[in-house]
């Protein structure tokens, strides 16, 4: 009998890949999505859709008792649903702690007994890595993130520790590029246009990983022995800021004009943009905390547990991984 998944924030970006690894490992996924979710990369025929109300403890494990009268009980959980962006900061606390609150508390209520629960945070939980040692950020580290979006996930993560006997994995990825993502998009956009954009003219030094790799290793560290264990998941690489330019340039075949804004008057105008948003409760999406995340010198990370532990290598890295991602775009008319 086929183990069933729930996969939640299943319509995303991240969501779907980890969808389609799971129906490749033999999984019975349920997706778990909100009513008005898109299910444009959620095509599968097998897939069963499970609207699941994050925002009410009762509500959620009333919907969990209804469907294992009907269904049974899942094996495991991957809880991939959250915001990276949020118009006002409490929302980062209501949806990526509270929201995760409710969701382990709905399935304890309701009787399930998981194998597994991974929680996908993010390596935005320890903040980035010193800038004078370039020393990788990695497990042993003190967890210090700089953003409320970091916070946010941290919380998430402790909290989850603390459940007495529940078996959980962290999953907590460096930046995350493929095929659907909207993020770099801008910067490939940009590049294919002739401009090649940076802040800043100190060196920044990134870890990055493909989603079909990252997909793959959160579906098999669920099948591993590891419990109740955090990874950092990059594909091993550190590569310096202008390096994924040069790879764009070549795959696009552009000739490009750089450009380096000064970091000191991008923060002027940032404060200024900020301050008027707040007047209206509001948080726009590049504030100061998100400038000073974007341009650390070192987001450089140690990932290499996670590859141990599944005795698997990453399958791509940024070359590989942007050439496909590049084709992806082309081809669905993104650039």
């Amino acid at each position: 009998m086929k183990k069933k998944i729930l996969i939640t924030g299943a319509s995303g970006f991240i969501g779907s890949f980890l969808v389609e690894e799971a129906l490749s490992q033999g999984f019975e996924v349920v997706a778990g999505i909100r009513k008005s979710s898109s299910k444009t990369y959620l095509q599968q025929p097998s897939i069963t859709f499970l609207e699941l109300d994050f925002s009410s403890l009762e509500t959620l494990t009333q919907q969990f008792n209804t469907y294992q009268l009907s269904f049974g009980s899942f094996d495991y959980v991957i809880h991939n649903a959250g915001v990276t962006q949020a118009k006002k900061k409490d929302d980062f606390i209501t949806v990526n702690l509270d929201y995760t609150k409710n969701l382990i508390n709905a399935i304890i209520d309701s009787g399930m007994k998981l194998q597994k629960f991974s929680l996908i945070s993010s390596l935005a939980s320890f903040g980035p890595g010193n800038e004078k040692t370039f020393i990788p950020v990695q497990q042993s580290h003190k967890q210090q993130p700089i953003t409320d979006y970091g916070n946010s996930k941290l919380l998430a993560e402790q909290y989850l520790k603390l459940v007495p006997d529940f078996p959980y994995q962290i999953i907590e990825p460096t930046a995350v590029y493929g095929p659907r993502d909207k993020d770099f998009l801008q910067f490939v956009q940009l590049v294919n246009k002739g401009f090649e954009l940076y802040i800043g003219s100190h060196q920044q030094m990134i870890s990055m990983i493909y989603v079909k790799d990252l997909a793959r290793a959160v579906v098999q560290l669920l099948l591993c022995s590891s419990v109740n264990k955090s990874y950092i998941v990059s594909d091993g690489n550190s590569y310096q800021k202008d390096q994924l330019g040069d790879i764009l340039k070549t795959i696009l075949q552009r000739k490009v004009i750089k450009i380096k804004i000064p970091l000191i008057p991008i923060k002027i105008a940032v404060a200024a943009i900020e301050k008027t948003y707040h007047l209206f409760g509001k948080n726009p999406f590049l504030n100061l905390q998100k400038l000073n995340e974007i341009s650390c010198a070192n987001w450089t990370c140690i990932s290499t547990d996670v590859w141990n532990d599944i005795g698997s290598q990453p399958a791509y890295y940024l070359e590989e991984g942007m050439k496909e991602t590049i084709t992806w775009y082309q081809n669905n008319d993104w650039i």
